[in-house]
Order: structure tokens, then sequence, then C-alpha cells
């Protein structure tokens, strides 16, 4: 029929879970312009709770003049002059216990990204008294519009679609989509980067969260070269509880424990002691659904095997309390539905030893408490790793913002956890993921738009990328395969000096150039765009701020990049190019240097790389500096 794009399967996308913007050299009192309060943020999520303090409306005006969305009042929901519209999608017309049947927040997390791109300015916020301090988005004077996608059971790819589509027609400036695939698709496969491309022919920039599969290679599923790719990294603030034995040892493990025991020994019991009648004790061990048998493990603390997420085991036998110990990452902390901490398997292997060398065994968990991460900012284990799945050569993720231990708003149509056992409702929450990081780079978009309100979503991105920090290789062995362009610097974004641009028409080339028909692109684009040997670019030759390549063999294999930068720094200018490389590359730039006498003018240059490989990856940098501006591109290879 006219009109149809494409045609494929409605799956289920699953989504990807206040000292931040601190963190980032971005503080309360960073410069601002007046448009902030212009820009609209288009959050597709799982809806948002409106009565939130992050959300008053106290002090704003009327929304935009360009705002031509709506509000699907109901008479459990309504509008504000912060939360300017809201809709929501359920294409198959079931909704699950729990769910509202309206934007309304059922689930937290729409509410959290939301804060965190968006969210006012909330004093004395905190989780039971955990990261206590002002909560703030990265726009606080921005507009929020709402798409509540996602629901108990997912977010449906159509849903996703229909929200693209109304989105864009509503007049949002920047979308953010902390929802991805469980496997990675093909451009024209997946309903997320076609509805980006379409924000992108329409001057909106999406901004999508990375994944949460990390650390394997290739687990990235949100890569299209028009969107922007975030990574989740730390801050340097950790959680930990810390775990006392009846032997007045103690023991510091991972947890965001919300409980407190007064101090009071429990008897501490193993899990593998403790099978459940019809389970043996290997399973019990892990403390694994109904394995344990109540009558031992009624109020004592149990000792687990593995982290169990939802505690389950421990809750449904009535432990007070529960130690979890294994060889697993913990660089992230976990919220749990009773007094709880996650340590190493060497500290788990102790407490095991002093369990089986005294009669009566006991121990306590205490609350939380926060300690600085000296090591900060790295990529935490979860977060998806590229290469990039399909285009191997266009470097993904893009860059890395906060995801990790990250407070901000909350449902309390939910609770904590929203495991069973858990009755804390709470307006804050401390979580982790890409879902957390993509709001973050949304609000840095939104901040970079509201100085250059006439800049594409190709522009904006560069900002973001060229200003990053870079990142420390000894932390992060995955390299920019990891992170990206490096840790986002919101503040230094807004006037890069350079920017890399790109329309509709260098990606269909790139598209072109990658090998898709017209029948194939016209699926994306939903124009008549064609492909013809006279416009098919090469993937080496889009207008993109970083730059990759892959090499099938260990052997010596050169690549050439074209590349043009706009001047948006100081009028007249000269750039000079500082190359950093390993012995692994040998990267040569002809011009070497750049001149300029005025705002907008472009200049081109090629960038040429010999790959000589002895290692899987190796990473340098091109830097174009006139003195006031440092505008980075890395430069990353590695063997396939």
């Amino acid at each position: 029929m006219e009109g149809v794009v494409s045609v494929f399967p409605s799956e289920k996308k699953k989504l990807h879970t206040t000292r931040s913007w601190d963190f980032m050299g971005f503080p309360q009192e960073v410069k601002r312009t007046r448009v902030e309060s212009d820009i609209i943020i288009g959050m597709l999520d799982t809806g948002i709770w409106p009565e939130s303090p992050s959300f008053s409306d106290e002090g704003f005006g009327p929304p935009p003049s360009k705002w031509k969305g709506t509000c699907q009042s109901s008479t459990n929901f309504t509008c504000n002059n912060k939360i300017i519209g809201a809709k929501y999608y359920r294409s198959d017309g079931f909704f699950g216990p729990g769910d509202f049947d309206s934007p309304r927040d059922s689930e937290g997390h729409g509410s959290h990204t939301s804060s965190i791109a968006a969210g006012g300015l909330v004093n004395e916020a905190s989780l039971y008294g955990l990261g206590l301090g002002t909560a703030r988005g990265g726009v606080p004077s921005a507009r929020i519009a709402v798409y509540k996608i996602c629901w108990s059971d997912g977010c449906s790819d159509v849903d996703i679609l229909a929200a693209f589509d109304d989105a864009i027609a509503d007049g949002v400036d920047i979308i953010s989509l902390s929802v991805g695939s469980f496997i990675p698709f093909d451009y024209f496969d997946d309903p997320i980067a076609i509805g980006a491309f379409h924000s992108m022919k329409n001057g909106i920039l999406t901004s999508n969260s990375a994944g949460n599969s990390g650390p394997a290679p290739e687990t990235i599923t949100n890569f299209s070269p028009w969107s922007l790719s975030v990574a989740a990294g730390t801050i340097d603030r950790m959680f930990v509880s810390k775990v006392v034995l009846g032997n007045n040892k103690v023991y510091e493990g991972v947890a965001i424990n919300t409980f407190g025991l007064n101090d009071t020994m429990y008897p501490l019991i193993y899990g593998g002691d403790a099978p459940q009648k019809g389970h043996g004790g290997y399973e019990s061990r892990f403390c694994r659904g109904d394995s344990l048998d109540p009558t031992l493990v009624n109020g004592t603390i149990v000792l687990c095997d593995a982290l169990n997420f939802g505690a389950d085991g421990a809750v449904s036998a009535g432990a007070i309390g529960t130690v979890m110990q294994d060889n697993g990452f913990k660089d992230f902390a976990l919220s749990f539905p009773l007094p709880a901490s996650y340590l190493s398997s060497i500290n788990g292997t102790e407490i095991f030893q002093y369990i089986n060398s005294t009669g009566k065994p006991t121990a306590t968990i205490l609350k939380s408490t926060e300690k600085k991460d000296e090591f900060a900012p790295y990529v935490v284990s979860f977060s998806s790793r590229g290469p990039n799945p399909i285009t191997r050569d266009i470097l993904k993720p893009d860059l890395t913002a906060p995801g990790v231990d990250i407070l901000a708003a909350w449902s309390p149509a939910t609770t904590v956890t929203g495991s069973e056992g858990d009755d804390r409702a709470v307006l804050y929450n401390i979580i982790s993921g890409t879902s957390m990081s993509c709001p973050h780079a949304t609000g840095a978009a939104a901040y970079v738009k509201s100085f250059n309100p006439g800049w594409s979503p190709a522009a904006i991105k560069s900002a973001l990328m060229t200003t990053a920090s870079p990142m420390s290789v000894v932390l992060n062995t995955d390299h920019e395969y990891a992170y990206g362009s490096g840790y986002i610097d919101p503040a230094k974004a807004a006037k890069p000096g350079l920017i890399y641009d790109a329309g509709e028409v260098d990606y269909v080339n790139f598209l072109c150039g990658e090998g898709y028909s017209t029948k194939s692109l016209r699926l994306i684009t939903g124009d008549n765009s064609t492909c013809s040997e006279a416009i098919n670019g090469t993937v080496w030759d889009l207008n993109y701020p970083s730059f990759a390549l892959s090499v099938s063999l260990r052997e010596p294999i050169t690549r050439v990049f074209h590349r043009t930068v706009t001047n948006v720094g100081s009028p007249v200018s000269t750039y000079k190019a500082i190359v950093v490389a390993p012995p692994q590359l040998n990267i040569q730039v002809e011009p070497r240097v750049l001149s300029f006498k005025s705002l907008g003018q472009k200049q081109s240059f090629v960038v040429t790389v010999e790959v000589i490989f002895d290692t899987n990856v190796a990473s340098g940098s091109l830097v174009w500096d006139d003195g006031v501006y440092q505008v980075r591109s890395p430069i990353v290879a590695h063997t396939t």
C-alpha cells in the first residue's frame, strides 16, 4: 500500500536500566541561555510520575509556540508547563496487573530517565539518606514530552515507531530512548534505527543507550551512525555495605542497602547446608527460587555462592539478610528487598570457613555508606561493547556518560526493587544502566542545542564527541570499543571549535556504498532515494567524528578517510594537526594546517592510516588545535 515504508514482525524490546553532573564538570551554576526553556525533550520510556518534585512547573511559562503535541489526560494524569505533552501506546490493547492505562509511570524507569535529562532542582533528595544532595537534570529549564512505549512486559516495536512519528510531528528537539533489542539487527530491520533516521531527517537527534550486555565484544544493539550511542561509565561515588561477623571481622561488599539491623547479631547459615526437601545442597548453595529450607533459614542471615538479583530464595525462606559471594564484577551496586551485601569469593570463602569453625556463627549487615571511587571514570562491566556488529568501520559506542549508581526520580507505584517482599515506595531511587547514561547525553545534547539552535543532529553529536575527555586504556582494556570518543563534557561541548557535519544525503551515500539496494534504502528513508555509482560513498568517507577500521588478517593494510570540518569557534583561526599513534598505526594527515577566515567556513582533509598489527586493538588520536579549542577524534583499528 502507498505510504507503507517496510513490514517486519513487531517484537519486544527491553529497557536498558546526583553527583553525576558535578562529576562531569557541569555545575549547577554553569552558563545557560534563555533558549533552554524552549527546548523540548521527547522521552520514549515507561511514562512519568507527574507529581514528582523533579517535574514541578513552578516558574515555567506556557509551552513554546512550536509545540504541536497533546496531553492524554485522564482521571489519574494531567500535564503541566514542565511536562507539556504525554501519550501512551499499547497496540495490542493488553494492560497487565499494575499497568496504568495512561502516561503515568508504574515502573519507575521513565521517571528516572526523564529527571536525569531535564528534571528540576530538588534539594535534599536521597534514597533513605543515601546519595543525599540536590537532584537535577542536565537542562532543568527544558520541557518534557512523554511517550509511554514500555510496560511491565517490555516495549513493542510498533509502539516505538508510532511514538517516533508523533514526537517528530509534535515538535520535539531531542529524542531520548533507553531501550534496545536483545540482539543486534540490521538497520532496515530495527525500528529504533528507522525511527532515528526519520528524526534525523527532521533535524532531531536521537540519543540511545548502548545496551547492558557487556563486557563481551559486539554486544552493542543501538549503533546506527545517525544516532548517538551512549556507554555507561562510573562516577567517583560508590556504595558499600559491610558485613560484621561474630568474631568481629568486617568485610566490605557492594550493595545499596537501606536497611538497618541496629547492629543486632543474627544466626549465620550457609545456603548449601539448608536445602529444601527435593533440592540438593548444590542447588541451595546458590539460594535460588525455593531451594532453601525455611525451617533452617528463617530469621538468619544466609551465605549464598552467587549473586541473586532479586534475592528471591532468601526472601521466600524468611531470611533476615543475605551475603552473596562470587567472582563477578563489583563495579556497580544493586538494591535488594532485604539487608544484603555482595562480596568477593575470597571474602566469601573466609566467611564460609568462619561458619564451619564455630558452633553458633553470627553476623549482621550494616546500612550502606558512600565511598570515593579513586579510579573513576571507567566504563562499567555491564555496558555493551563494540565493535559495531553491522558496520565495523563506524566506531560504536560514540561516547560514555554516567550510568552507575545514579540517584533520580522514581515512581511510588512500584518499590525500590520491584521484587516480591519489597514494600519501600520512594520518590527517588538509585539504579545503574546505560538507561541512565543515555539521558545524561540527552541532557548534554539539549544543552548544546540551547546555545546552537540551528545545528543539525550530526553537528550536536560531533560537538559532544570531539570534546569528550580521553579515558584510560589501562582501566578500559577494550579501548574505544568500550568508551567511544571518551567521557562526556557538556560544558565544553557547547563551544567545540570545529564540527563534523552530515545530513540525510551523506547517510544515503553511506548506505548505498555499503551495498544496500535502492529498494532496501527506501525501507529506511521512506522516500524516493536511489543508489547509483555516482553517489555511492565508502564508510571511510562518511563525515564521522571518529575513525575506525577493521582488519581481517594480520597483514599491513591502509585506509584513507576523507573529512570536512566546519568552523564554529573563532572567526579567524588556524588549526594544527596533532597526531598520537602507537607503533601499530602509521597515521598521516594532509594538510596538517587548516586556516579559517570566517565562521561557517569549511575545510577538508585526508587521514591515511596504515595498520601493522601485533595486537587485537590499537588506538591513537587526531587533535585539531588552534590554541583555544582542541577538537579530538579517536583513531582505532582492530582485527576481526
